[in-house]
């Protein structure tokens, strides 16, 4: 009652067959895209730095730096040099929580264990800059 069909399917490819475009591995995409989150995450932390100094961004700086960095193969992210003026911490802590939580996300999907720990802890001292904002809103 049907006819078979006779011609190629133009959704499939040749079995061996070099496809015109590049393709990446999903592990070589989630790559890149904790990458970007963590490179995200890093800028906000450097804009922090600059807000409201403290030892302890700066060690979480150089170590998002080297996450980064090891994802990227080498390559050094960029880095925030100036002071952005009126910048309101509470803010950019926000900020800084949702990007961890973020890269949390995808470097458990990835089961990148040193990403997901650093980003956990980034997310536990965003909280916990956040809680005196948070009970000084109410």
């Amino acid at each position: 009652m049907y006819e078979p069909i006779r011609t190629k399917s133009v959704h499939s490819t040749m079995t061996g067959t070099p496809s015109d475009f590049p393709h990446r591995s999903r592990e070589e995409e989630l790559d890149i895209q904790l990458a970007g989150h963590l490179a995200a995450l890093l800028a906000v932390t450097d804009e922090l730095r600059a807000t409201v100094p403290s030892a302890e961004l700066d060690e979480a700086a150089r170590r998002l730096a080297d996450q980064v960095a090891r994802l990227r193969g080498g390559s050094a992210p960029a880095r925030l040099s100036a002071t952005v003026p009126g910048s309101d911490p509470a803010a950019l802590h926000q900020r800084a929580q949702a990007l961890a939580g973020r890269a949390l996300v995808v470097a458990a999907s990835r089961a990148d264990t040193a990403a997901a720990i650093l980003s956990a802890e980034r997310i536990d001292a965003h909280t916990a800059a956040l809680r005196p904002h948070a009970l000084a809103a109410r």
